[in-house]
């Protein structure tokens, strides 16, 4: 599986972004999708995930700003961001887990939310 993530910017606090994140190859395997963050000097961090039922968690950092969805026909999944604060600022890296439990990252797009 290959990972295409897009639509990583500068922002204002308080602004909106929306990250796409398009899988090729063997999608037919893919399981469960999240995106995942790296800021600074921090480790990369889960932001949010979602099994192939549905069910979604998220980090309390960012539970009731971002959504995470897929569009299983378009094989791309989805972060939508908003009210970005500057502690969002990092890149952000999408990734799957295949039906045979591997991983899959996509290459990180930057966010940048300014003050």
């Amino acid at each position: 599986v290959q990972l295409q993530a897009s639509g990583g910017g500068l922002a204002q606090a308080g602004g909106s972004l929306r990250l796409s994140c398009a899988a090729s190859g063997s999608t037919f395997s893919i399981n469960a999708i999240g995106w995942h963050r790296q800021a600074p000097g921090k480790q990369r961090e889960l932001v949010a995930d979602m099994t192939s039922g549905g069910s979604t968690r998220y980090a309390d950092s960012v539970k009731g700003r971002f959504t995470i969805s897929r569009d299983n026909a378009k094989n791309t999944m989805y972060l939508q961001m908003n009210s970005l604060k500057p502690e969002d600022t990092a890149v952000y890296y999408c990734k799957v887990v295949s039906l045979f439990h591997d991983d899959y990252w996509g290459q990180g797009t930057l966010v940048t939310v300014s003050s």
